[in-house]
Parts: structure tokens; C-alpha cells; sequence
């Protein structure tokens, strides 16, 4: 493809509100440059290749000028490359996109401006504000709080806002909070004005303070409110108690790492998520072919002998259906065997491969899979156990107890991710609220990659497990467990979390 840029709107902070088509721009792109207030989460989607440089502003620290920033975009675009330009917000709405646009129709650069979600919305919204509201504001005004410092004078009209009935929202005011209160109320806007700051809106950090025009200055002191943070002045502001459901959500202010692969982390992070919870994805496992493809593929071919075959994750289901179609076997290839899944989550799996499950154990461990089948293996029953390199023994020695023949096959390898062995610890310093576990490998691995140097920044971090064998393991490295599954189960991992941050709450109230 030749070069082209996209001007792509990240929106408020909240991953999730980054349009369709920001977030395939991002998939296409060879280089995406991206700012201080743009979710990290929403890098992931892009390609593995990609280039990735922050060129992040604060109101302090300029990490790149616009004029630098402008000229990155272009070397790139002329090195033939596809460029986003990841912005917080919309690119068009006090975000300089503009004059980026400008610069690339003047060197003949072919762009595509994508439109996001502005904070100016999102953001009140979130703190239970709308910014318009029938028979109370019919109109809303977009203001900036930070004007080029270069100016002589002020372009903002304070006399004719101080006239507006409609809502007024300040962009990147806080620093200028005491200043654009003074002016409102020199041109005789009513000290009982509602005022309301949401600080970093959309993000589990979010925190929203509401006053008036009288007393806002001292209260956003006394509550240490920083930027970012949105303004919102007007009657709306009333609404805030009563309509304010974000910070309302349980795990509301929660930061959740998650162990996961890549792959099986979005269930467990949506679910975190729809709480109120900000989750960093870490996974701790990467999956991989196994070394010996020949070995496997050829034990493979038996599976129609067997009368009983075990699956014991997601990812054993995924590994064996890409060996079987490899070698140019399918479903009617697999014979009559009784199909056994040590769980909800993987017997989904294999019903979505059109195969319909015979057992799932009560209990979702290899000691389940071994009682709910006492009494029904005869002496000499073939098993087939297709599974990780290194899974727990248990399930294959229990079953060889009830007399099973057993083909134990490694399908598939689960190594430490190479990519991410030094980020751990940073991530760490990011005030981490818990930590979840989701099998002994995420355990294992989680500890190798933190290092023994740095077990240190484990302090004050809760700990979750998805069941009992994953919390053994988290014991044995000396992690205490403060949550630990009673159905294992994602379902079952969220819930426990929720019982522990309600528990903790209704303690500290």
C-alpha cells in the first residue's frame, strides 16, 4: 500500500469508545503515533511489525513540538509507510489536527481524518452530567481553558459566556480554573452557578468534584483535582448525583492486571471491565506449535481408536483442529469416542467445532474429569489426551489407576512471551490493585518474568485464582491468595473479585 495517514480520534480515554473505523485504520498501519491521553490498550490491536512512537504533550513536558510532530508524520508517510495519528478525542476539537492536516495537503500527502468521541461529551456524560437537557439547556459551548501562551490577548469572550444559558465546557482548564471563574464572575454570572471537574474521565480513575462558582477553586484543592480534567458549568450540573452511574460501578477505581494469553483475555476483561474496572492485559503465556509437528501429527491419526477423548482447555481445542485439518483430517475422522471437557468454557469450544460434549465434570480438575468417570472406563479403554507440554500429570496417572490405555499427545507448547520480558516491572509501578491467575503456567510464568529482584513490587497487590490448583501453585511462590474461585470458571473468577472489593468497601464504610 502506498503511503497514506490517517488523523484517527482515539476518543475520551475509555478504549472502548474508539470508533470501527479508528480502530481498523490502526490495524492497517505500519507506524502509529500516539498521545499522552490515548488508552495504551487500543495499541494492541494494532499489527506485531508496527512501530509505535509517543509523542505525548503534557501541559508541562513537550516530548515532541507540533512542528516536530508535524515533520514525523510526514518523514514516515514519505518512507512509504501507513501512518495513524492517534489523538485523545477527535482530532478537530482543540486537538491541532488541523494544522497536521494542513502540513500533509501541502507536501501532497493523501490523509483521512477519523472523527472520535470528544471528551467534551463523553466525559460529562460519564460523570452523570448531560450536557443538554430538555426545559433546562438547549444548547452546550465548547470552550478552551488553555490558550496559546503566545497570544498577547484572550480570544475567549468571558462577557458573552457569562450571558449564555446553555452548558459551557472548558477543555484543559484546570490550571486556569481560578482565572476562568474570576472573569465569569466579573461579568456577572451568579455565584450559585453549578460547576462540576471530572478528573481523567472514562477511566477507572475517575473522579468528579461538583460546587459552584463560589466555592469550586477551594473544594478542587482541597480534593486535589489535576488535569485532565473537563469543566462543566451550568444547571446540568444538578444532575450529577442523581444520574452519576459510572463512578458507581463496583470495581469502580480497581486497576486488574490480567495473566491471560492474548487470545483467552477478552472475556475475562470485558466482564472486569462492564464493573467498573481498568484492566491491563500482561499475558503470561504465549501458545506454540510443538516442537515434534511430525510426532504429534502421526499420533494424531489414532484418535479414532480411542473410546474416550479429553480436553482440557480452550486452547487444546484450538491446537488439535488446526493439527487435524493440517493433515487433512476432520470431525468424521475422530470415530466414536465419548467426548470429555473439563469445563464450560471448553466444552463451547468443541461445540463450536460442531462436536457435542458427553461429559463435564463437576468439578473443573483433572480429579473431576477422573470421578466422573469411575465405573465407566473397562480395563484397557483407550484415552486419547491431547494437551500442553506441561500439563499437570494427574489426569494421565489417575486415569492409567482406572486401568486406561493412555495416548498423551503435547498438541501444543506454552512458552513465556519473548516481546514483553521487561515491562512487568514498570507495569507494577502503575499502583496495580489485583492481580489474576488463571492457571499454574500464568503463575509460573508471571514469577519468572517479574524476577526475584523485583517481588518487592508485589507488595500491597491483591491476588486472585481461578480455582484451587492455580492457588496451590500461587502459595508455593509465596503469593497469598486474597480470592480464589468457587466455580472455576471466568464467571466464577469475577465474582469472587467482586465479593472481596464489596467486602473491602463495606469494611472501610
Amino acid at each position: 500500500m502506498k503511503a497514506y495517514v490517517y488523523l484517527v480520534g482515539a476518543g475520551p480515554g475509555d478504549e472502548e469508545l474508539i470508533t470501527i473505523k479508528g480502530l481498523r485504520c490502526i490495524q492497517e498501519s505500519d507506524v502509529i503515533l500516539y498521545d499522552r491521553l490515548v488508552n495504551k490498550n487500543i495499541l494492541r490491536e494494532a499489527r506485531p511489525d508496527a512501530e509505535y512512537i509517543d509523542v505525548g504533550k503534557s501541559p508541562t513536558n513537550h516530548t515532541y513540538t507540533q512542528d516536530e510532530i508535524n515533520n514525523l508524520i510526514v518523514k514516515k508517510a514519505l518512507e512509504g509507510k501507513v501512518v495513524s495519528r492517534l489523538k485523545g478525542g477527535d482530532p478537530y476539537v482543540f486537538g491541532r489536527g488541523g494544522e497536521e492536516a494542513i502540513t500533509l495537503r501541502e507536501k501532497g500527502i493523501p490523509f483521512e481524518v477519523i472523527p472520535g468521541i470528544t471528551s467534551a461529551i463523553a466525559v460529562p456524560n460519564y460523570g452523570g452530567i448531560p450536557v443538554t437537557h430538555r426545559n433546562v439547556s438547549t444548547s452546550f459551548h465548547v470552550i478552551t481553558g488553555h490558550e496559546d501562551p503566545t497570544k498577547e490577548t484572550s480570544t475567549v469572550n468571558f462577557e458573552a459566556l457569562s450571558k449564555l444559558e446553555g452548558t459551557l465546557i472548558f477543555l484543559m482548564g484546570v490550571g486556569n480554573l481560578e482565572k476562568i471563574v474570576k472573569s465569569l464572575l466579573y461579568y456577572g454570572k451568579s455565584s450559585e452557578t453549578p460547576i462540576a471537574l471530572v478528573h481523567r474521565g472514562t477511566t477507572s480513575n475517575q473522579k468528579t468534584v461538583t460546587g459552584t462558582l463560589r466555592n469550586i477553586v477551594t473544594l478542587v484543592k482541597e480534593k486535589g483535582i489535576t488535569s485532565p480534567s473537563v469543566i462543566v458549568i451550568g444547571e446540568v450540573v444538578k444532575f450529577q448525583n442523581k444520574l452519576n452511574w459510572f463512578e458507581k460501578l463496583p470495581l469502580q477505581g480497581q486497576k486488574i492486571l490480567v495473566t491471560r494469553t492474548r487470545e483467552q483475555a477478552s472475556d475475562l476483561t470485558l466482564r472486569l471491565k462492564a464493573l467498573g474496572g481498568e484492566v491491563i492485559e500482561f499475558p503470561t503465556i504465549a501458545i506454540r506449535p510443538p516442537k515434534d509437528r511430525d510426532m504429534v501429527y502421526k499420533r494424531l491419526k489414532k484418535v479414532n481408536r480411542a473410546q474416550y477423548v479429553i480436553f482440557t482447555s480452550v486452547n487444546g481445542v484450538k491446537a488439535f483442529f488446526e493439527a487435524i485439518k493440517h493433515i487433512g483430517m476432520d470431525v468424521r475422522d475422530m470415530g466414536s469416542g465419548k467426548i470429555i471437557a473439563i469445563g464450560p468454557a471448553t466444552a463451547k469450544a468443541l461445540e463450536d467445532k460442531g462436536l457435542l460434549v458427553d461429559i463435564i465434570p463437576e468439578s473443573y480438575v483433572a480429579e473431576g474429569i477422573i470421578e466422573s468417570l469411575q465405573g465407566l472406563i473397562k480395563k484397557g479403554d483407550t484415552v486419547f489426551l491431547p494437551r500442553a507440554n506441561i500439563a499437570r500429570k494427574a489426569l494421565a496417572e489417575g486415569l492409567d489407576a482406572l486401568g486406561a490405555q493412555v495416548e498423551e499427545v503435547d498438541i501444543y507448547d506454552t512458552v513465556i512471551p519473548e516481546d514483553r520480558q521487561g515491562e512487568l516491572a514498570d507495569i507494577l509501578e502503575q499502583d496495580i490493585d489485583w492481580i489474576t491467575f488463571t492457571s499454574s503456567s500464568t503463575v509460573r510464568n508471571f514469577m519468572a518474568m517479574l524476577g526475584s529482584e523485583n517481588k518487592k513490587r508485589l507488595k500491597n497487590i491483591k491476588f486472585a485464582a481461578i480455582g484451587p490448583i492455580t492457588g496451590t501453585t500461587a502459595k508455593e511462590y509465596g503469593l497469598q491468595l486474597d480470592a480464589q474461585a468457587k466455580s472455576y470458571t471466568i464467571e466464577g473468577l469475577v465474582d469472587v473479585i467482586l465479593e472481596a472489593r464489596t467486602n473491602e468497601v463495606n469494611t472501610k464504610t
